[in-house]
C-alpha cells in the first residue's frame, strides 16, 4: 500500500478546499457581512494543514494503483466533508457539529437533505459556500483534481475508475486529464448559461448563481426556504427544468452536441429511455392532477414535469409540496426516486443505464428460455454488453435494494414512522433530498436523532460512490497483498 501517495492526493485536495473557500469570504467581504473571519480560519486551516502534507510527502511514489484510488475516493468525500464543515462551525450558522457535517455531506454528495429552519436568515457568504460545496460535488471532486495531479506527476486513471463507478464510464479523450478538463469546460459553460437565463427572467444575480451551481450539480439547495416556488415565474422554472434535464444527460453526448455532432444523442439508448420515462411518468401525473385537482392546464403541466425532472435526475428542487396530492402520485413520485440520471452525469440514484440493462436482460432470459439452444446477446446501443457488466449490474441492483431494506428496519429505531423511514434512506442513498413523511419537501431533517443524521449521511456518501467504491473497503481481500 503506498501510504505516501495517500496522504499526499489527500493533502493536494484539502489545499484545493481551502482555496475554494476564498471564495465565499469575498462573496462575505462584498456584502459587508460578519462572518469573514469564519470563512478565513477554516481556509486557512485547509490550506495550511494541504500545505504540510504536501511537503512531507514530496518524495512519494507518484504511482497509484486501484487500491490507492479507491481509498482516495472514499477518504476525501469524508475528509471534504469534515474540514467543510468548518465556516458553518465558525460563523455560528450550524452550531452543532453533527448538523454541520450533515449538511456538508448533504452538499458535497449532491443530495440536498437539510437541517436549516431558517434559510433567508443565513449570510450570503455561507448560502454560497453552501450551493459550492454542490457544484464541486456535481462533477466530482476527484475529476476535478484529475486535471490538475497530473501537474505533480500524479495518474490519475484509477482515481477516475473510482470516482466513475457506474457501467461504462465513457472517456471523451484518450487522456484522462484532457477528459476532466472538457468535461468541466461543459459544466463551467452551463453553469454560466442558466445565470444569465435565470438572471433574465428577474431572479436576483446572486440566487441565480447559486441555484445554478445547485441545478447544473442535481443538488438542491436553495437560497430560500420555500425552494423553487419561491419564485412562481413560468420563465424560471421552465429554465431550471431544462437545465435539471441537461445535468441528468450524460456529458459526453453534451460534448458531441455542443460541437454540432448530433448523431451519438439520436442514436443513445439510454437518452431515449431517459426521455420516455420522463414523458410517461409527467403525463401520468398531469393527469392525475387535472381529474384530482383544480389545478389550470399548463400549470398542471408545470409542476408534473418540474417534479419527474427533479426526482429522476435526483436534484431534489420543488415547486409545490408532493405530499398534498393524491397518494396514487404520491406513489409514483417515490417510484422515480430508484430510476436517476444517465450514466455519466452529476445525477445520483441506481441510473437510468442500469435499469435499461436489467429489463433488457429479463426480457432476454424469457426468450432464452422459449429457444434453449438459441445464443441471444445482450445488446446496448447496437453493441453487445459484456457478461461482467451484466452481472455487475445484477449485483448492484441486490445490493442496491438490500441496503435500502436493512436501513430502513435500522433507521425505525430512530424514526418509527415507516413512511418517513422509507422516504429519508430512499431520498439519501438516490441522492435525491426531499423524501416522504415528516421528511417531505416541505420539511427538513431537523428533527432526526443525531445518530440517524450520521447513519443518513453514510447512506449519502455510499449513494454518491455507487456503493462498490465504499463497500469493497470492507472487504478483508482488498487489504491482502
Amino acid at each position: 500500500m503506498n501510504l505516501k501517495i495517500i496522504f499526499r492526493v489527500i493533502g493536494l485536495l484539502m489545499f484545493v478546499e481551502g482555496a475554494f473557500m476564498l471564495f465565499p469570504l469575498i462573496i462575505s467581504i462584498l456584502y459587508g457581512e460578519n462572518d469573514s473571519m469564519g470563512f478565513l480560519i477554516s481556509s486557512g486551516i485547509n490550506l495550511f494543514a494541504g500545505a504540510i502534507i504536501i511537503w512531507l510527502t514530496r518524495k512519494a511514489n507518484r504511482d497509484i494503483g486501484k487500491r490507492e484510488g479507491f481509498i482516495i475516493v472514499s477518504l476525501v468525500w469524508v475528509i471534504f466533508s469534515v474540514l467543510g464543515s468548518l465556516p458553518y462551525i465558525f460563523t455560528g450558522a450550524i452550531p452543532g457539529y453533527t448538523d454541520a457535517f450533515f449538511e456538508t455531506m448533504s452538499g458535497f454528495s449532491t443530495t440536498g437533505s437539510s437541517i436549516l429552519n431558517d434559510i433567508e436568515s443565513l449570510s450570503h457568504g455561507i448560502l454560497f459556500w453552501r450551493s459550492l460545496t454542490h457544484w464541486l460535488g456535481g462533477m466530482g471532486i476527484i475529476v476535478l483534481s484529475l486535471a490538475i495531479l497530473p501537474i505533480f506527476g500524479i495518474g490519475g486513471m484509477q482515481l477516475y475508475i473510482a470516482e466513475v463507478p457506474g457501467p461504462t464510464p465513457d472517456k471523451i479523450s484518450p487522456r484522462i486529464r484532457q477528459t476532466a478538463a472538457t468535461m468541466w469546460v461543459i459544466y463551467v459553460i452551463l453553469t454560466i448559461a442558466e445565470t444569465i437565463l435565470l438572471w433574465i427572467g428577474e431572479m436576483p444575480l446572486f440566487d441565480a448563481v447559486c441555484h445554478s451551481f445547485a441545478t447544473m450539480a442535481t443538488g438542491g439547495f436553495s437560497t430560500k426556504q420555500a425552494s423553487i416556488a419561491f419564485w412562481p415565474s413560468p420563465f424560471i422554472q421552465y429554465v431550471i427544468i431544462l437545465f435539471m434535464f441537461l445535468a441528468g444527460t450524460n456529458f459526453t453526448l453534451t460534448y458531441f452536441t455542443i460541437r454540432g455532432n448530433f448523431k451519438p444523442i439520436l442514436k443513445d439508448e439510454e437518452f431515449k429511455y431517459y426521455g420516455f420515462i420522463t414523458l410517461g411518468f409527467t403525463f401520468l401525473i398531469f393527469t392525475g392532477l387535472l381529474i384530482s385537482t383544480q389545478t389550470g392546464v399548463e400549470e398542471a403541466f408545470r409542476n408534473s414535469l418540474f417534479w419527474v425532472v427533479s426526482i429522476i435526475t435526483t436534484t431534489g428542487f420543488g415547486t409545490v409540496d408532493y405530499l398534498l396530492w393524491k397518494p396514487v402520485l404520491v406513489a409514483l413520485i417515490f417510484v422515480l426516486f430508484f430510476f436517476g440520471g444517465s450514466a455519466g452525469s452529476t445525477g445520483g440514484g441506481i441510473k437510468i443505464m442500469r435499469m435499461v440493462l436489467l429489463f433488457k436482460n429479463g426480457y432476454y432470459e424469457l426468450k432464452r428460455m422459449v429457444h434453449p439452444n438459441a445464443v441471444i446477446p445482450l445488446k446496448f446501443n447496437r453493441h453487445s454488453v459484456d457478461s461482467k457488466i451484466v452481472t455487475n449490474v445484477l449485483a448492484f441492483f441486490v445490493l442496491y435494494f438490500m441496503i435500502f431494506g436493512a436501513s430502513t428496519v435500522f433507521f425505525m429505531l430512530f424514526e418509527p414512522n415507516l413512511e418517513t423511514a422509507m422516504g429519508a434512506v430512499a431520498s439519501c442513498l438516490g441522492n435525491i433530498g426531499p423524501g416522504l413523511g415528516s421528511v417531505g419537501p416541505a420539511e427538513n431533517y431537523a428533527h432526526i436523532h443525531p445518530i440517524g443524521k450520521w447513519f443518513l449521511s453514510f447512506l449519502m456518501l455510499l449513494g454518491r460512490l455507487e456503493l462498490f467504491t465504499i463497500l469493497v473497503l470492507f472487504s478483508p481481500t482488498f487489504w491482502k497483498e
